[in-house]
């Protein structure tokens, strides 16, 4: 069975741990039994943190050195990053990489991968408010504070508390497919994949006069992706002028409208791959591509791998073909802050 460490050291945040333990314990196999053996690894007394507050003692049932032989390590988040990550931390992630385990950090955990000298030359993320002391301190690394997680296979770091969920949960898809990380996203109550990045969380130091939320015509793009919808008709439906939805697409989802909704396109795509046996030129249609051709380039500039491969990856069980006006998703819509 594929074993998760979560390593909890004194300072460590408490959300991150109890949440890498969540999505892992939550994922269960087509036949019911559990995906992941979890360990909270830890010294003999560690205490938890939210936002400098000390919120609980940890006694773990497992010591440091039973993460050793992990398959994932995770690193949750620290709550002072000034602090030194202590040696033997840094010792035992340096081995699990030489390994070749799989190691993730959960927020300022990123930090600690960056002191073992393990996200040297690489695009990472962490919670946006400390990004830039990331990016001073470890001048190697390169920091990308917009997205909610960055995935290098061996690699992986993601932005702040609630981003950990979705990086625990993109873990459990690589590693048994859209299924099983789709029902242990219904247990912990999240969508398998929110949308937007980082970037509409940051608190700017200028922000928009009204402050109007994009929510509802995020929405109604989502929904209509098979449609060719124009600039003019989502500032129509958003009711501004085309120059301020580009504006508050800037600030909202750190990217343009029409970007976004190639990225909306893709993720029809990708969920229609998973989840039924439509024919490609279909999937096509209905996610708003138009032709095969014009799919396959885009998925590849996004996803990396053709829709072909996408589907022996993350296909998992038969399933009815979807409707043809908007086709169901993987998991009940929850909202996003």
């Amino acid at each position: 069975m594929h074993v998760v460490a979560v390593v909890a050291l004194d300072g460590m945040a408490g959300f991150d741990v109890t949440a890498a333990c969540q999505v892992f314990a939550s994922a269960r196999l087509p036949d019911g039994s559990p995906a992941y053996e979890v360990r909270v690894c830890a010294p003999e007394k560690a205490t938890a943190f939210a936002v400098g507050v000390r919120c609980f003692d940890l006694r773990a049932p497992y010591g440091l050195a039973d993460a050793l032989d992990a398959d994932t390590v995770v690193v949750p988040g620290v709550d002072d990053i000034t602090a030194e990550p202590a040696p033997e931390l840094l010792d035992l992630l340096r081995t699990a990489a030489r390994r070749g385990a799989r190691i993730a950090s959960i927020c300022t955990g990123a930090f600690v991968l960056a002191a073992a000298g393990l996200l040297d030359g690489l695009r990472v993320t962490t919670h946006w408010d400390t990004a830039e002391e990331l990016a001073r301190r470890f001048p190697r690394v390169e920091v990308d504070a917009s997205v909610l997680y960055v995935d290098h296979g061996r690699l992986l770091t993601s932005a702040g508390v609630a981003a950990g969920l979705d990086l625990c949960l993109h873990l459990v898809r690589t590693d048994h497919g859209a299924a099983v990380a789709a029902d242990a996203a219904r247990l912990v109550v999240m969508p398998l994949h929110r949308d937007g990045g980082q970037a509409q969380f940051i608190a700017h130091t200028a922000p928009m006069a009204d402050g109007a939320s994009l929510q509802p015509t995020l929405e109604w793009m989502e929904r209509n992706v098979h449609r060719p919808l124009t600039l003019d008709e989502i500032a129509q439906h958003a009711n501004v002028s085309v120059r301020s939805l580009n504006r508050r697409f800037r600030l909202q989802t750190g990217t343009t409208p029409m970007q976004w909704f190639l990225k909306a396109r893709v993720r029809r795509a990708s969920v229609l791959l998973e989840t039924t046996d439509l024919p490609v030129e279909q999937i096509s249609a209905l996610s708003g591509f138009g032709s095969p051709v014009t799919l396959r380039l885009h998925f590849r500039r996004q996803m990396g791998t053709s829709p072909g491969c996408y589907r022996l990856a993350f296909r998992s069980a038969p399933a009815p073909a979807a409707p043809a006006a908007r086709p169901a998703s993987v998991a009940p819509p929850v909202p996003v802050p």
